[in-house]
């Protein structure tokens, strides 16, 4: 079993003011898109502040939530008593999700991947909770597909875990998923921040629907 996760508390505090400006931008339409467009009984990996709670909508029959750390989880309870549908969130990890074994229409996980302690794991607990013909809908930063930039990624990873509350800036998550037994449905590569220090670190992310094979 999975210990007590610690939590980070300094960077839950940050981490809605850190956002705010992709809220403003590129996630609203994620956002929309990939937790909105989620329908039946839903289960949110990794919730942290609740960022994606707003945007559930009326296709979704049922909706439920986890997230480990008892920081963020805070915040995300205030979020969840605010939010227009309810929504049933409880304290878990997402390589221990607490529920049956194909009992979700759809899973959501946006920047999740990146930052659970085991992926793979955490994939997997994904793929037994969906139903055969459930839908794991995905957002998160990738690992560059060229050599200078994953150098960098591999480089800066270990500062970047410390300073981002255990986030893996190089995480080949498309292939980690399609390893734990997905296929994509739908798969875009994105690059929504500039260029620059040190959002160039993320700069590439992928937006994706994939269902169980």
């Amino acid at each position: 079993m999975t210990p007590p996760q610690q939590g980070h508390k300094w960077f839950a505090a940050i981490y809605d003011r850190m956002m705010a400006s992709a809220e403003r931008s590129f996630m609203k339409g994620v956002r929309e898109e990939i937790a909105g467009g989620a329908g039946g009984r839903v289960l949110e990996l990794g919730a942290g502040t609740g960022a994606n709670f707003a945007y559930y909508g009326a296709d979704a029959d049922a909706i439920f939530a986890i997230e480990p750390d008892p920081y963020m989880l805070g915040r995300a309870r205030r979020r969840a008593g605010e939010a227009a549908r309810p929504i049933d969130l409880r304290q878990a990890p997402a390589e221990e999700i607490p529920f049956e074994d194909a009992s979700f229409d759809a899973v959501v996980s946006t920047l999740v991947m990146c930052s659970v302690s085991d992926p793979r794991r955490a994939l997997a607990e994904a793929r037994r909770v969906l139903k055969p013909s459930g839908k794991l809908r995905l957002f998160d930063h990738v690992r560059y597909d060229h050599a200078f930039g994953a150098f960098w990624q591999d480089l800066i990873a270990p500062a970047w875990r410390w300073f981002g509350g255990g986030c893996n800036p190089n995480r080949d998550i498309a292939a980690l998923v399609r390893e734990a037994g997905f296929e994509f449905e739908r798969l875009e590569l994105m690059k929504p921040v500039p260029p620059l220090p040190p959002m160039v670190f993320t700069r590439p992310h992928i937006k994706g629907i994939a269902a169980r094979v």
